[in-house]
């Protein structure tokens, strides 16, 4: 813990003072440096752990996600979503689209036999 008197000579630091690390390398590398690094940290992450490592936490950021703000949310943002769609494509889209679908699971089923 901070005593009163380390409080009270704490100042802001100066321009002089103040740490160029991260400026620094902007000026040498560009703004793309930190694009490329990160994409090279992520695939090196992706190797390290696997496909599985990505799928668990996009779980858990949903559950949490649906712990915050309710069952209830999702289902009204989907509702929306799909009242924007009907607007977009009209009232016909989903019964296209619902008989496509049919049509490409019958499709596979006769591949199989």
């Amino acid at each position: 813990m901070v005593s009163r008197e380390e409080e009270e000579s704490v100042h802001p630091l100066s321009e002089e003072e103040r740490p160029k690390g991260g400026s620094t390398v902007r000026k040498k590398y560009g703004e793309d440096y930190y694009r490329q690094i990160g994409k090279k940290g992520g695939i090196a992450l992706k190797e390290k752990r696997g496909n599985e490592y990505y799928r668990m936490i996009a779980q858990r950021g949903g559950e949490a996600n649906v712990n915050k703000y309710g069952a209830d949310h999702f289902s009204a943002l989907g509702k929306k979503g799909g009242n924007t769609t009907k607007a977009r494509q009209g009232p016909d889209f989903y019964s296209r689209i619902g008989k496509l679908g049919g049509i490409a699971r019958r499709q596979k089923k006769r591949a199989a036999l």
